[in-house]
């Protein structure tokens, strides 16, 4: 009886904060009319519908119209939303949060449905508001941004879980410290989702004999799935678009600093638990039947695969094949190719790879089928988040984007921001910010070498912020809630949404980044 009053109670939470949402139509309705009395211009651009809209990954002639890349006609959007309108967004993270706590059958086996309803109780709101606009947006980041997003992590998962690590291999302090800065480093070279895959069940198996293991994938979480990613635009989205925009390929290596500053602090923090744990737990490495058996991988031939995702993703960025209309959604023809790339690649590595390989891997589809289902949520709902935030001084949180004006608040509020919306899109808009206060009414071309020197560190602020504070949530990161699900499967205990957050994050990262602040910025 206890649990149907439960969902009962959550049931009615649900309708009522759906009923919110359809409430808030008259109120965005009338404040787009509002717009629209006060300036003419802006109505005849919001009636047209997708007249000429473009991809964020196409370099603009200028950065003003760079920050209007979403579609022409559509930029004003965001000035007309209230912030009740990420009502959704919060509804589908408080989901995550608790749902798997207070009801976790219900989550378990119904977690697609409630990511859904999130969707829909944003979508439906927004189309009868905003009609076509809406519609182009929402299909603007379903094909533009979450369909990338979903096959990378498909492919990437697909391949790296035909790579198994046979022999005898036991997690000492030392030697997850060693997994740790082998990931850290290969981070930036394969991306912090390659990495993190590749390793996680090597580095899960070495330590199933421990007692204490939640702390391990947390650190794992913060240093290969997150800040080792700094070094060049492979490791993470943000610094990949910035490369688009004409940051040059190497400049990212200019936070080295910073970098080495946190997984220093990290490796240490890290060090000390675990030597702590491995004293307290008196547990020694178990004997293998008393026999060790050397170390050898098995499904090599899955790094030409990974070779392949990892040289398709650069590909995307170098070349200029012209773009293609899909649905009304201009994409360049590269960035297709790349995504086709990326199935062949995950293609091959199924037909190729032996099905009992993968089963000794202990591979499943269940953490990337979670990740598809429960993201598929988080993109829609956060649209309105990231359209109030790209109308700057217009929107409403003008308050909070316009008093970003030093290099330690670009660093605090691009992090803090990307740690639970998409961090590429908030690279680009502080990217952007940056670039109309220092050099206003010059081109990109011009602007941005003159970022890189003469205000470099606004830059180096920007791109640290966005690509460190992806550690701090759940949803901070592609890999994260991959990382969580696959080890959740493996049997370790993983901490709750907050509990992530309130434990770790808070207490490991943030002192690190204030020290980053104190030292860089």
């Amino acid at each position: 009886m206890k649990i149907l009053r439960n969902q009962a109670a959550i049931f009615q939470l649900i309708i009522a904060v759906f009923f919110i949402s359809v409430f808030s139509v008259d109120y965005a309705t009338a404040t787009q009319q509002n717009s629209s009395e006060q300036s003419s211009h802006q109505l005849s651009e919001q009636s047209e519908h997708i007249a000429a809209p473009r991809d964020s990954h196409e370099n603009q002639e200028t950065h003003k119209e760079s920050d209007t890349h979403h579609g022409d006609g559509h930029a004003n959007i965001g000035e007309a939303l209230p912030l009740w309108s990420c009502i959704p967004f919060a509804g589908i993270l408080l989901s995550i949060a608790l749902l798997p706590l207070l009801l976790p059958d219900i989550w378990h086996h119904h977690f697609g449905k409630i990511s859904g309803f999130w969707a829909l109780a944003l979508g439906i709101p927004f189309l009868i508001a905003f009609q076509g606009a809406a519609l182009y947006e929402i299909l603007h980041i379903v094909l533009a941004d979450y369909v990338p997003f979903i096959i990378l992590l498909w492919s990437l998962y697909t391949v790296s879980g035909g790579i198994l690590l046979r022999g005898t291999l036991r997690g000492t302090p030392i030697v997850n410290v060693t997994i740790l800065i082998i990931g850290t480093v290969l981070a930036s070279w394969m991306g912090t989702t390659g990495a993190a895959m590749l390793l996680i069940r090597p580095f899960l198996r070495a330590n199933n004999y421990r007692k204490n293991r939640t702390f391990m994938v947390v650190f794992f979480i913060f240093l290969v799935a997150n800040v080792g990613g700094s070094l060049t635009p492979l490791g993470d989205p943000p610094l990949f678009l910035g490369f688009l925009h004409g940051v040059s390929f190497f400049w990212t290596f200019k936070i080295l600093p910073h970098m080495m500053t946190v997984v220093v602090i990290l490796l240490v923090i890290y060090f000390v638990i675990d030597t702590f744990y491995y004293r307290k737990e008196g547990v020694t490495a178990p004997e293998e039947e008393g026999v060790k058996e050397s170390l050898k991988l098995e499904g090599i031939h899955n790094f030409i695969f990974l070779a392949g995702i990892v040289g398709s993703v650069l590909m995307s960025g170098m070349v200029d094949w012209g773009e293609i209309n899909t649905l009304g959604i201009h994409r360049a023809i590269q960035d297709w190719a790349r995504d086709g790339l990326l199935i062949v690649m995950g293609g091959l590595s199924l037909v190729t790879t032996p099905i009992r390989l993968r089963e000794d891997n202990d591979f499943t589809w269940f953490p990337i089928i979670e990740v598809a289902y429960l993201f598929i949520g988080i993109f829609i709902t956060m649209i309105p988040c990231l359209l109030i935030l790209k109308a700057g001084s217009h929107g409403a949180l003008a308050f909070l984007t316009n008093g970003v004006t030093a290099p330690a608040h670009y660093f605090w509020v691009t992090g803090g921001l990307s740690s639970f919306l998409d961090n590429a899109p908030t690279y680009l808009t502080f990217f952007n910010s940056a670039l109309g206060r220092f050099y206003a009414g010059m081109t990109e071309a011009q602007a941005v070498p003159l970022l890189m020197t003469e205000n470099t560190i606004y830059l180096k602020a920007i791109a640290s912020g966005a690509v460190f504070f992806g550690a701090c949530s759940y949803i901070g990161n592609a890999p994260n809630f991959m990382v969580r699900s696959i080890s959740e499967e493996a049997g370790t205990p993983m901490p709750s949404f907050f509990g992530y957050i309130l434990k770790y994050a808070l207490i490991f990262l943030i002192p690190a980044f204030v020290l980053v602040t104190f030292i860089f910025f």
